[in-house]
């Protein structure tokens, strides 16, 4: 099982790294103007970028994974927005056999974007 957990987290992370690469600006819905709250869901449910969508259900979004767990009642599990922060930036603190992607750690993100990923997720 401790296997086969570890070549889940190899795949997301290597997709997240190879997604990466196509790096293109953010979306119009993004653009200067919008709330962090907007531009952090964009980012969030960008394919590109974030790509929450991947491994977690999220309302408003479409084809979503089942590898993480539905991001609801998001101010409930992380009172402490920094817990949020450092989760989305880096889950492996935490937890060295996450299945998430080092966001931050990885250059996937920004540290801006993470802010702003972070300004969404916790309105969930």
């Amino acid at each position: 099982m401790k296997t086969f957990k570890h070549a889940i987290a190899t795949a997301v992370s290597v997709a997240a790294l190879l997604g990466s690469l196509g790096l293109v600006p953010m979306s119009a819905s993004a653009a200067d103007g919008a709330s962090s709250v907007e531009q952090g869901k964009a980012i969030a449910f960008d394919r590109k970028k974030g790509n929450c969508l991947g491994c977690h259900a999220i309302a408003g979004g479409d084809l979503p994974g089942n590898i993480g767990p539905p991001l609801i009642a998001m101010k409930a599990r992380f009172p402490d927005r920094n817990v949020l922060r450092d989760q989305i930036a880096d889950a492996t603190k935490r937890n060295p056999n996450s299945a998430m992607p080092p966001f931050g750690r990885h250059g996937v993100m920004s540290a801006d974007e993470i802010e702003k990923v972070t300004d969404f997720i916790h309105t969930l």
